[in-house]
């Protein structure tokens, strides 16, 4: 369908494909198959003008929004959705500054982001502290002119890959959610380190570490926002996020779908293309409906977003929801429809299918986004 993007929107969407075809595709089971960091294609972004898309002119990015970055991971996700969360966490790690950072943490940090000089993450889920955010653990200590942090945080997207961190840690426990604050924390500072790097199912070529805090001191002006407030920045981000892990499911299943029809074309039984079966054809009919589908709602969802930064929860869960349910279904089909071939790593559907299984976790399981969607309509619809 025709979106009707601007010239400059369009453009983003060419350099982003021409970086896929050209960069991504030819490497992505290779870098899966050696759960290897995709360093040298985060370059190639960087070099494209595409790692501040999302960044202020003013601090060195394109200035654009939420839709304009969903443009480009679209792409990305088609040829690998584990480079594409790479890219999309760095975003991740840089919206808490973009959100709650002082003038003087954003003039910083955040021109190095968007030159990719610089890779940021954000680092909130601990061993105990997963979809129940409250429950973190890790503290920040005041002692003097410097916060002192302890603690662990578990499965960090481009964790021991990055050079800045947005954490989140208790400062007031007696205060409960408003006892919690957010801070920056640099991979040379004291007291930080990394734990092994975690093997995963899929999006392998993501990193995925442990981050360890014991007695890591950090300068007192490196607190993201005021003290307390770190809970209304997470929630901020991650609303404001969501819409880019849904579009890379739009993007996966795009490529599943891309897959199964070429294939479809070509594979004869019975003397005639499967395609040619009313049973494949309705197949493919329901991804591709569905696919588009959810390329509508998480397109409208990033514009309402960017229009309404006040109202984002319900757009932003709802198209997160949708997209990655339709990622999951989608490539699970497309391994149906190449049979045998599909189950082998020498066709790509099956690592769609094994990436398409985080982005229903990640971010917010689809079963909390439920919850955020269903507490929305019950202030919505009162009696």
């Amino acid at each position: 369908m025709d979106y009707f993007l601007t010239e400059e929107q369009q453009m983003i969407v060419d350099v982003a494909r021409q970086i896929t075809e050209e960069k991504i595709i030819p490497v992505r089971a290779e870098l899966d198959e050696k759960e290897e960091f995709p360093s040298a294609i985060i370059k190639a972004i960087a070099q494209a003008d595409l790692a501040g898309i999302y960044i202020a002119e003013e601090y060195g990015g394109y200035g654009g929004g939420s839709f304009d970055i969903c443009l480009a991971l679209e792409q990305f996700a088609r040829g690998c959705v584990g480079i594409a969360t790479s890219f999309a966490a760095n975003a991740l790690g840089a919206y808490p500054l973009i959100i709650s950072g002082s003038e003087e943490l954003k003039r910083k940090y955040l021109p190095a982001i968007a030159s990719g000089e610089k890779m940021a993450a954000f680092a909130l889920t601990e061993p105990n502290a997963g979809s129940d955010a409250s429950g973190i653990q890790t503290t920040a200590v005041l002692d003097g002119d410097h916060w002192v942090l302890n603690g662990t945080k578990q499965w960090i997207t481009n964790g021991g890959e990055a050079n800045i961190y947005s954490v989140i840690a208790i400062t007031d426990r007696a205060k409960g959610p408003r006892g919690a604050s957010m801070f920056v924390v640099e991979d040379a500072d004291p007291g930080f380190s990394y734990g092994q790097k975690e093997k995963k199912l899929g999006i392998r070529a993501s990193s995925t570490r442990e981050l360890i805090f014991n007695d890591c001191r950090i300068p007192k002006d490196r607190m993201i926002g005021r003290p307390g407030s770190g809970f209304i920045t997470v929630m901020k981000t991650l609303d404001k996020s969501r819409p880019g892990i849904a579009i890379l499911g739009v993007g996966l299943a795009q490529a599943a779908l891309d897959e199964a029809v070429v294939y479809a074309k070509q594979r004869v039984q019975f003397g005639k293309p499967i395609i040619a079966f009313q049973a494949v054809q309705h197949l493919l009919a329901d991804m591709a409906i569905q696919t588009e589908a959810a390329r509508c709602l998480v397109y409208q969802a990033a514009k309402h977003i960017d229009a309404h930064p006040e109202d984002m929860s319900k757009a932003s869960s709802m198209c997160k929801v949708f997209a990655t349910d339709v990622a999951m279904k989608v490539t699970v089909d497309a391994v149906q429809v190449l049979g045998g071939y599909g189950y082998m790593r020498d066709y790509p559907v099956e690592k769609m299918m094994r990436d398409a299984k985080i982005l229903q976790i990640y971010e917010g399981t689809n079963q909390i986004q439920r919850n955020v969607v269903g507490q929305a309509l019950n202030k919505e619809y009162t009696a």
